[in-house]
């Protein structure tokens, strides 16, 4: 379980470093292409393991790789302040959920084709991820205190649309086109399984 669990705390580690790297006018980040490779170790762990060493491997994955993720920017300062509270209780909310949700689905239809399970789940575990995500970071309408002590709560953008509607699109469709790359390393590491 070492090996699955070190791979899951890598995937958030570079998902923590890669969210702060902007591409596509800001409509995306790195975090967006290395995020989904999660799913990937969640549902190689699923297939071979069952789905209760999978939700070891996501919680003990998530813990690592947190606590990695807080000293190491402690260490390197480079990367700017730590982020705000909000995004990190977003990030955190929705990875977890995700997971979770995931090893369920792989797991009531592991049963079928090869790629199925892991096609399935990994969408479904994406678009939950990226609802709560952009959901809990960003809409106005959940409302959150801006600051410790000031009462004055975020407010939602009035023009077309919000621009986090959009950065979730890209991160949604992201997360969507890694998933269906991820089956080959999933099908040649799971080809000898029954």
């Amino acid at each position: 379980m070492l090996l699955p669990i070190l791979a899951m705390a890598a995937v958030v580690v570079a998902s923590n470093v890669g969210v702060q790297f902007l591409l596509a006018d800001g409509y995306l980040t790195w975090g967006a292409f290395t995020y989904p490779l999660a799913f990937l170790v969640t549902d190689l762990t699923n297939r071979r393991r069952g789905a209760r060493a999978a939700k070891t491997v996501v919680l003990w994955g998530f813990a690592v790789g947190l606590a990695c993720s807080v000293v190491g920017s402690q260490i390197v300062g480079e990367f700017g302040p730590l982020v705000p509270l909000r995004i990190a209780l977003a990030s955190g909310v929705a990875f977890l959920c995700a997971q979770l949700v995931d090893v369920a689905v792989f797991s009531r239809i592991a049963h079928r084709p090869w790629w199925k399970a892991p096609l399935a789940s990994t969408l479904i575990g994406s678009t939950l991820d990226t609802a709560l995500f952009f959901t809990i970071a960003f809409a106005g309408f959940v409302a959150f205190p801006t600051a410790w002590g000031d009462m004055g709560w975020a407010q939602a953008e009035t023009a077309v649309g919000p621009l986090w509607v959009g950065m979730a699109l890209a991160d949604w469709a992201v997360k969507l086109g890694v998933a269906l790359c991820a089956l080959v390393p999933f099908r040649i590491a799971t080809r000898n399984l029954a």
